[in-house]
């Protein structure tokens, strides 16, 4: 009998991948070493599940690597797992000061490092996810699809299998398009050169890039306040700041009135720079096309009643957020929200439009599930489009997940979490940090915060933020 859609053949195959590999013998693959995906494997670890972690990058939390200038929002008491916290604890680990708030680079150092160090060669680095679907099976085909173990294509042509995939690989890599609408500008892929995404290290590596050159930076979150603030520190830099809003209350926040101060305080120093004329704001600005013309590149807005301006800069800082990246699961059955990309049950919880990350109620695996069972993404990548993310929500999330592979569906649906709605900040933290430090501001997203601006003790500069 031939190949058919139905035919005996084809029976013959399903069956021989049902029974050729034991799939519940499997390890749990997580795709990703940073902060969440190595908090499922600390999960993973305490409840004696086999698991592999897969992470793109040459070192620990390479996304985190990349931004490890920025000092995070929140203090490290929120910013360490339990599980993991438990487990480097018994191994000798000295916790940092809770009440500090650690850069990108220290919370490497001092937190994921030394915890990926735990797991030995169950972290693989420089190990990249192209593709993932099932032994044997495309999209289409149903009968015994849950009984055969996924499979996994790293960059390289190497195939793994697991029991289970809990994706835990971000969003960095796929920040917004500069362009209004969700469409990239005309000429924007050419002008890429000339394009930086969002938190460059203005006043330390990437200075010579930005100081007397004029800067266009496009966005109105938390990101673009940091570089913002970042260039203004540098002399004889021209500052322009575009946003599509009509004006820039959102940025400002509430000032002194917030009830976040630290993200008051940000707000502050940001209107005292466009008040000065050191930043001058473009509003009702809508990135439509780019060009370059040697060294310079013009950015025309069109907005949505055809009304053109332009801005001739020397470099851009596009800090448009960020969208995650389902390609890698094409072919396993996801149910994604319409609107966000997050999954259709989580969506309603985190909706920006209605939350902020303060606000969002803790869920776990009953909303992160999708039709093809043992697959969740987790993290930021779980919340689509949504800024809303915290560390914590993460946490919680995977330690809910790990419980219902393990078999504890009571642990798994038993989510809790506490987030102050008031800030995991706080104005006095901030003011003692900044004499250290320089800059501790926030971004929408939930995770960063500032480029670190290292100055002497007694110097002083602003405060910080919960999330954007």
């Amino acid at each position: 009998m031939s190949d058919s859609c139905c035919g005996t053949t084809a029976s013959l195959e399903i069956e021989q991948i049902r029974t050729a590999d034991d799939a519940g013998a499997l390890p749990v693959v997580v795709i990703g070493a940073g902060p969440i995906g190595l908090a499922a494997a600390a999960h993973l670890t305490e409840r004696g599940q086999d698991f592999l972690v897969l992470e793109a990058g040459e070192q620990v939390a390479s996304s985190i690597g990349q931004w490890g200038h920025v000092r995070v929002f929140s203090p490290w008491k929120y910013n360490i797992d339990a599980a993991a916290r438990r487990l480097l604890t018994a191994d000798g680990w000295t916790e940092p000061d809770a009440e500090w708030l650690p850069t990108g680079a220290e919370l490497i150092s001092d937190y994921l490092a030394p915890l990926a160090k735990l797991f030995g060669d169950k972290v693989r680095l420089a190990a990249r996810v192209n593709a993932i679907s099932r032994l044997g099976y495309d999209r289409v085909r149903t009968d015994g699809r849950e009984d055969v173990p996924f499979l996994i294509r790293l960059d390289g042509g190497e195939e793994l299998q697991a029991r289970a995939i809990i994706d835990a690989s971000g969003t960095y890599a796929t920040p917004n398009v500069l362009g209004a609408s969700g469409l990239p500008a005309y000429g924007e892929a050419e002008a890429g050169e000339l394009i930086d995404h969002a938190l460059p290290d203005v006043l330390g590596a990437d200075r010579e890039t930005y100081e007397g050159k004029h800067t266009l930076v496009i966005g109105a979150g938390h990101s673009a306040a940091t570089t913002l603030l970042a260039l203004a520190e540098l002399p004889g830099t021209p500052i322009t700041w575009a946003i599509r809003a009509g004006n820039a209350t959102r940025t400002y926040g509430g000032g002194a009135a917030d009830v976040l101060p630290a993200r008051g305080a940000l707000g502050t120093r940001l209107r005292a720079h466009v008040d000065s004329g050191r930043i001058h704001l473009l509003t009702g600005f809508f990135a439509h096309s780019v060009t370059t013309d040697g060294d310079q590149v013009s950015v025309v807005s069109r907005d949505p009643a055809g009304a053109e301006q332009s801005v001739a800069v020397d470099r851009i800082v596009a800090a448009t957020g960020y969208r995650p990246n389902h390609s890698i699961a094409s072919e396993l059955r996801l149910d994604l929200d319409p609107i966000l990309g997050s999954t259709r049950r989580l969506a309603p919880l985190i909706d920006p439009n209605q939350h902020s990350c303060g606000t969002v109620p803790a869920h776990g695996v009953d909303e992160l599930s999708h039709p093809e069972p043992g697959y969740y993404a987790v993290g930021v990548k779980s919340y689509g489009r949504a800024p809303t993310f915290l560390m914590a929500t993460g946490y919680e999330q995977v330690r809910s997940v790990v419980a219902a592979l393990a078999g504890d569906w009571d642990a798994a649906r038993d989510v809790q979490l506490e987030l102050p709605e008031t800030g995991v900040c706080s104005s006095s933290l901030a003011e003692a940090q900044e004499q250290r430090v320089g800059l501790a501001t926030g971004i929408s997203g939930g995770l960063l915060s500032t480029s670190l601006s290292l100055v002497t003790v007694g110097a002083s500069d602003g405060g910080g933020s919960c999330c954007g």
